[in-house]
């Protein structure tokens, strides 16, 4: 890696695939022993922790899974198509 113009470096791309970094990621920087290491880091607002709980992202798996086999209802024309389907739907 070159350092370039105003001290940048890009992180080669075999990197960012394996660390999913994209532009406008966050990364730390610290000091160990004589290395330089960079860290991804994932910035979460406080309103959207909820989405990145392990109970949330089990159920968004849940839903993926339900929607690739097909198990899914809609759209609807009206709420009472919606209600209806609600009742009518296994559980």
């Amino acid at each position: 890696m070159k350092i370039r113009k105003n001290f940048q470096l890009t992180i080669p791309q075999g990197l960012r695939k394996k660390f999913r970094l994209v532009e406008g990621d966050y990364v730390e920087m610290d000091i160990r022993d004589e290395c330089i290491v960079l860290r991804p880091v994932k910035v979460i607002q406080p309103d959207q922790e909820y989405f990145y709980s392990r109970e949330w992202q089990e159920k968004e798996a849940e839903v993926d899974e339900d929607v690739r086999k097909g198990d899914i209802a809609g759209p609807f024309e009206n709420a009472a198509e919606a209600i209806e389907a609600l009742k009518t739907a296994k559980i």
